[in-house]
This record gives structure tokens, sequence and C-alpha cells, in this order.
């Protein structure tokens, strides 16, 4: 139904500063979240940041103040901007949308995940 194509992940050094895409295509419902999670090795998957269809905006405290959520309706699609990386921001990043249904249900969808690694 859903399927999300992320671009940008890769190798920066701390302090650098890398910019994600994901684009959502399929059934995607007028309300809806779209946003970013990431695994670090050995951890759980936790909120880096999430935007609503009406741009109501997220951010784990750990990203506040260094990375920036955006996205572009007419595209499906959303950005995260992350800047002043730290090694600690590394992990496999993965999009998520959530689409909100009349009916109370929220089908999740997951991208395939890229990685992000921050040298120090």
């Amino acid at each position: 139904q859903v399927q999300l194509v992320e671009s940008g992940g890769g190798l920066v050094q701390a302090g650098g500063s890398l910019r994600l895409s994901c684009a959502a295509s399929g059934s995607i419902f007028s309300f809806n979240v779209m946003g970013w999670y990431r695994q670090a090795s050995g951890k759980q998957r936790e909120l880096v940041a999430t935007m609503t269809n009406s741009g109501t905006t997220n951010y784990a405290d750990s990203v506040k103040g260094r990375s920036t959520i955006s996205r572009d309706n007419a595209k499906n699609t959303v950005y995260l901007q992350m800047n002043s990386l730290e090694p600690e921001d590394t992990g496999v990043y993965y999009c998520n949308l959530v689409n909100l249904d009349r009916f109370g249900a929220s089908p999740t969808y997951w991208g395939q995940g890229t990685q992000v690694t921050v040298s120090s």
C-alpha cells in the first residue's frame, strides 16, 4: 500500500551535516505523520523527529536544535536536515509513515533504513 524510498545517508565527520530524504508513494491518507527513527547497534529504535501533514513537529531531545524536519505534502516527501552531527548520531535511520484513518486505525510503514555514520 505504501512504499518509502530513502536517500542521503552516508559517512560524515563530527560537526558535519547530512540531509536525509524519504519519498512516499501509494495510498497516502490526508491525515498522516511522517518522520524519522534511528537505531544504533545494540540499541532500541528511537524517535528522531516527526511531522504531521499540518506541520506539527516532534523532536527527540538529543537532536533538538541540531536537526530540522520538513515535508513537501505535494510530493509526499519528508526531509531531515542534520547539522552539528555527533558520533552518538550514528545508526540506521528509518523513514516512517503513519496513516490516520477515520476509524482511529494507524497503519504504519517503514523504509528500508539508511546508514548514517559520524566519525569522531
